[in-house]
């Protein structure tokens, strides 16, 4: 599979998304003595740290993009596994986005997998992209927030206030709220875990990332909301241009078995480069 048709296919998988409108290892779950610290700062940049401590968790997504009066809501579920370094996510598309039916994604440090990927790929296949082929490297594109990176942008938190403290399904939660860094963030991540968010801080047009999050008494990342912005054309400034993400991910179930593979290679969707379709976007 040639440069030229990944990319084209990366750039069209990104449009369908955006223009409706790594991970850490450690011990298993239980066997952590993290505590959540008393410095606002430091809890929001451990919690990615501690919270692939706890060796896996179950994810829930939510991203929302808007433009002028376009509006598109998309949902997932799924996991990651933090030892493996592996996740999956199962993502439902809006009516009316300009990709059908479903996405499923499997995201590993630098790489990502994507099956109906809105590229006329045939059906049962997928799409195996390097994340520095997407323009925000994957932590949004696919109509999903990848969990490994969510949690990752906290490691370039810039400044955290605590809000005060909840109670979500039973559990006390810390809610701090602030701004972050994703170039830092990729700095503290380092490795493959931070060529996307290194490619997202060249993208988005807002470099001061509002974040809110909230984190338990161990310091485990039980929820975050990040908002971004980038022009919906190229270089325009104009209001009228700019598209806004909220990504929202929520973490639970520390520890239970996620169901997560790499695509087999005959799985895998070999794109030539005389099939036309490939290289234009979704309209």
């Amino acid at each position: 599979m040639k440069k030229s048709a990944r990319t084209a296919t990366a750039v069209a998988v990104l449009a369908a998304a955006l223009t409706a409108c790594g991970g850490g290892s450690g011990h298993p779950a239980g066997g952590s003595a993290d505590q959540l610290s008393a410095d606002p700062l430091t809890a929001v940049r451990s919690a990615a740290d501690i919270t692939g401590r706890t060796g896996s968790a179950q994810a829930v997504t939510e991203l929302t993009t808007e433009s002028g009066d376009k509006k598109a809501v998309f949902t997932g579920a799924g996991g990651y596994d933090y030892v493996k370094r592996i996740g999956r996510l199962d993502i439902t598309v809006p009516p009316g986005a300009a990709t059908t039916g479903k996405i499923a994604e499997v995201v590993l440090p630098g790489t990502v997998y994507l099956q109906n990927s809105g590229a006329k790929i045939p059906e049962g296949k997928w799409v195996k992209l390097d994340i520095r082929q997407l323009p925000d490297g994957n932590l949004v594109s696919s109509g999903a927030t990848d969990p490994a990176s969510a949690a990752g942008a906290l490691r370039g938190a810039q400044q955290a206030e605590l809000v005060g403290t909840e109670s979500v399904g039973g559990v006390e939660l810390k809610h701090y709220k602030g701004v972050l860094d994703l170039a830092k963030a990729a700095e503290a991540t380092g490795g493959r875990g931070g060529d996307g968010l290194r490619m997202a801080a060249g993208t988005f047009t807002v470099k001061e990332i509002p974040y809110e999050a909230w984190l338990d008494g161990q310091g485990r990342l039980r929820k975050v909301v990040q908002t971004f912005g980038f022009s919906g054309v190229a270089g325009s400034k104009q209001p009228k241009d700019q598209v806004k993400v909220v990504s929202v991910l929520s973490l639970s179930e520390f520890g239970k078995p996620v169901e997560a593979a790499e695509p087999a290679p005959a799985e895998i969707y070999s794109m030539r480069p005389d099939r036309p379709a490939a290289s234009t976007p979704p309209k």
